[in-house]
Order: C-alpha cells, then structure tokens, then sequence
C-alpha cells in the first residue's frame, strides 16, 4: 500500500495498458480517477470490487478545457492530485504503410493526442501538485521510438516526441519536487491490438521472437514499472525511460 493517501491521474484508462495501470495504481492504496473519451465505468468497478476508491472522467486529452473541467471535478472529490500517467494515445487503431502515404489529417491526429494530448494533461494537473509539495508524472512512450520501426512513422515520431519531453520536463519541473519519467512499453497484445488484423498479422507474429523472454506482452507486464515511478522507491529518479519489452531493445 505505498501509494495509500495518493491521488492518480490515469488517462486513456478505460481499456487496455491504461486499464491495467488503473488497477493495479488502486492496488498499491491510490485513489484513481480514470480519464477516457469513452466512460471507463469498468475499469472504477473493478477498482471498488477490489476495495479501492476510483472515479471515472470522460475527457479528451487533446482538450484544455475538457482536461480543467476534469482535474477540477477529480480535486472536488479527492481533493488533489499527486500522480500522472499520461497513457492515453492512438496506436492500435493505425494501419502501417509507407510514410509519403500517411494521411496529413492522421499524421495530426496522432500528434495531437500523443504529444499535444500529455502536454495539456501535465499541464492541467501540475498546479495541484505544486499545492501538495510535489508529484510524479509518468509518460508512457515506446521501444519504437529507440528502434526506429518502419511503416508507422507518425506514431514513432509521436513517442520521440514523448521522450524529449520526458527530459526536458524533468530538468523543469525538479527543483518544485515534481519528478518526470516515462516507460516504454513493447509491442503488447491489448483489446485493440486484437482486433487490428494489420498489426496482427505484421507484428504479432514477430515480436515474441526478439526478446529475451520470448512470450507476448500483456497490459499488466507494464504495471510494475509504472507503480514503481509514481511511488516513494524512486524518489531520486527524474528524466529516464525504463523499457519494458522482455528483453527485445537493451537501453
């Protein structure tokens, strides 16, 4: 229960890799308010089934006004905020192909909520955690990003982005005891991925091959990592990326 008395920000939680961070923030004693475009009703059930305290936000992260209105309604209730993790992004719903053929309407898509979408999120939180003395942010990222994978270009450069902003934010945001790390996921099997017959059939097959471990990823294999930033056993740890892939890109 090392987050017990914590308040966590979860976006893109209703499903998937943010689903499980959800959970298993809730496990370690944190009150967690889960934010999705869709309502995560699922995701705050299981987290009160399970004896936790959870509430759901139905916002778009690439909105600065669904974003205050969110972190307004989340410090009525829990009275602030200490932990961020920006998951919420577009990835399983992309088909890969050549880069000079991405639509310029996709390409700002994916910006806009990757990118665009963490830097309003740890915008609209980073007041309450200054009130509190501090807090973590957590950016979810992407071996893509160090790997350089072909055919999805915008969606790589989007998680470059994500790491940039990783470090710069923490050199920023130090010295206010507010600490900035990201973790990079593998490629990992979630409900979306599933139903994306590319990403099936380009990546799925292949990935359990180069790692270490050779199985396929699941949401819950990026929890640890996750829980461990945002809790008091990294209190030193500012500006890194810890790579969760079973052991396919060594960083």
């Amino acid at each position: 229960m090392e987050l017990e008395g914590k308040v966590a920000v979860v976006t893109g939680g209703a499903m998937g890799i943010g689903r499980a961070i959800a959970l298993d923030l809730a496990k370690a004693g944190a009150k967690v308010a889960v934010t999705d475009r869709t309502d995560s009703d699922e995701t705050v059930e299981e987290i009160e089934r399970a004896g936790g305290e959870g509430m759901g936000v139905i916002a778009d992260v690439t909105s600065e006004e669904a974003l205050r209105d969110g972190v307004d309604a989340i410090q009525r209730r829990f009275g602030g905020v200490d932990i961020l993790v920006n998951n919420a992004g577009i990835f399983a719903s992309l088909q890969t192909g050549p880069f000079d053929k991405i639509p310029v309407d996709e390409w700002r898509t994916v910006m806009d909520v990757n990118v665009l979408g963490s830097f309003l999120a740890a915008r609209a939180v980073v007041g309450s955690m200054r009130s509190r003395g501090g807090g973590r942010i957590v950016n979810i990222a992407s071996t893509t990003a160090f790997k350089g994978v072909a055919n999805l270009l915008h969606y790589v450069s989007s998680k470059g982005a994500v790491l940039a902003m990783t470090k710069a934010l923490a050199r920023e945001l130090g010295p206010e005891n507010i600490l900035v790390n990201a973790v990079a996921p593998g490629f990992t099997i979630t409900e979306g991925v599933e139903s994306n017959a590319d990403h099936v059939k380009t990546m799925r097959a292949n990935a359990p091959g180069g790692r270490v471990l050779g199985r396929e990823m699941r949401p819950d294999d990026v929890d640890g990592a996750v829980r461990f930033l945002a809790g008091p056993m990294s209190g030193f740890v500012t500006g890194q990326t810890v790579v969760v892939d079973g052991g396919a890109y060594f960083h």
